[in-house]
């Protein structure tokens, strides 16, 4: 072999001895990639290597390699793989990715180590360039129902969409705020919208709701949170002399056979006084109450309460019409008796007793009548 094609070989194996090496020259302090002469998701891609910005090779760049650098670097998705021209001094980096690392310093050499390497370029004057999609944008989230205040237990239905520009979302997922893991979730097809369903449980408190899609470039984008949407979750608790709530009112519902009557009051104050200012028999049945409010547009009733069964009886007469004709009957017969009575008797009295005139006569003759002679 001559000299100076042996000298070539030599210095081949001399700037490929990092491959051996095994370790990534990325400077792990600070962000390890950039897109340059360009727009701010777009340009010739660079890496920094040993405190200095390189550029890539064109060699095996593709659409997996740009789509790491747009998802690094937050643009989104490759939408196309571009070549530049090479400026100022320094040797191309050649990096190999299959598109599903999250960070270039993540991507692999030919010999399948975990390292960024510089190796031969076929060319020097063109480098390697992307074009991302940019950031992805923020979904709207907007209720599918006409109000925002619900009762404890409702389902509430969101629907959640995409920006136009987005030909299709993988994943559509609702948050709540404060809970990490979604509430809701709907795999898409091919669509920008999904309508995500919830059951509201907690009561009562106000919720603020967004959600987020997810698009797959070889790994899965996140989107940003969309516009919150806030909902209010009422109960009202079952009324009793306990419950202290202020606000709508109260009503006093009275259950019979032949109907049922309410009556409401403002719950001006914790309890309420229904009366009666003369009891009837019509006021006779079972009583309960129930709290209802108006909020949001929607009036809300709370579960009635125990029943309360109310009894009233007329106290009942001493005599009846009868009993009263008989005893006033039989009254009138005893006065009349006894009017006979002292009558007859007078009239006897009458007849049977002698005036004085006789009486004296008849004592002087019976006098006569019964005088002995003295011998």
């Amino acid at each position: 072999m001559s000299a100076p094609r042996m000298l070539t070989v030599i210095l081949l194996l001399i700037l490929g001895s990092p491959l051996a090496s095994g370790e990534s020259k990325f400077n792990s302090k600070e962000l390890p990639v950039r897109l340059v002469d360009g727009k701010s998701c777009s340009g010739r891609v660079e890496v920094y290597l040993d405190n200095q910005w390189e550029a890539v090779c064109l060699d095996g760049w593709d659409l997996q390699h740009a789509n790491v650098v747009c998802y690094e670097l937050g643009c989104g998705w490759a939408k196309g793989v571009t070549r530049s021209m090479l400026s100022g001094t320094g040797s191309p980096v050649r990096i190999q990715c299959s598109g599903k690392e999250e960070e270039l310093s993540q991507c692999r050499t030919y010999s399948s180590r975990n390292v960024a390497f510089e190796g031969y370029c076929s060319s020097f004057l063109e480098v390697a360039a992307a074009e991302c999609s940019g950031p992805l944008r923020w979904p709207t989230l907007s209720l599918l129902s006409d109000h925002s205040v619900f009762s404890s237990g409702e389902t509430v239905r969101f629907s959640c969409s995409a920006p136009p520009s987005l030909n299709h979302a993988t994943d559509f997922y609702l948050f709540k705020r404060g809970v990490a893991t979604p509430m809701a979730s709907l795999r898409a097809t091919q669509q920008t919208s999904a309508e995500l369903v919830v059951t509201v449980m907690e009561a009562p408190r106000e919720d603020s709701y967004s959600c987020v899609y997810s698009f797959w470039a070889g790994h899965s984008l996140l989107s940003p949170a969309s516009n919150p949407v806030n909902l209010t979750v009422v109960e009202l608790q079952t009324p009793g002399i306990w419950y202290n709530y202020l606000g709508g009112s109260i009503q006093l519902r009275l259950v019979r056979s032949n109907g049922t009557e309410s009556r409401s009051m403002p719950a001006l104050a914790p309890s309420v006084t229904f009366t009666f200012p003369s009891a009837q028999l019509s006021h006779q049945g079972y009583y309960y109450c129930l709290h209802r409010v108006q909020l949001g547009g929607r009036v809300f009733t709370s579960r009635k309460s125990q029943p309360l069964p109310i009894i009233l009886t007329e106290p009942a007469p001493l005599l009846n019409a009868i009993a009263v004709s008989w005893l006033v009957s039989g009254i009138v017969f005893v006065v009349a008796a006894l009017g006979i009575v002292v009558v007859m008797r007078r009239l006897c009295r009458k007849k049977e007793t002698p005036n004085e005139l006789e009486r004296d006569s008849r004592t002087c003759e019976e006098n006569t009548y019964v005088a002995l002679p003295v011998k």
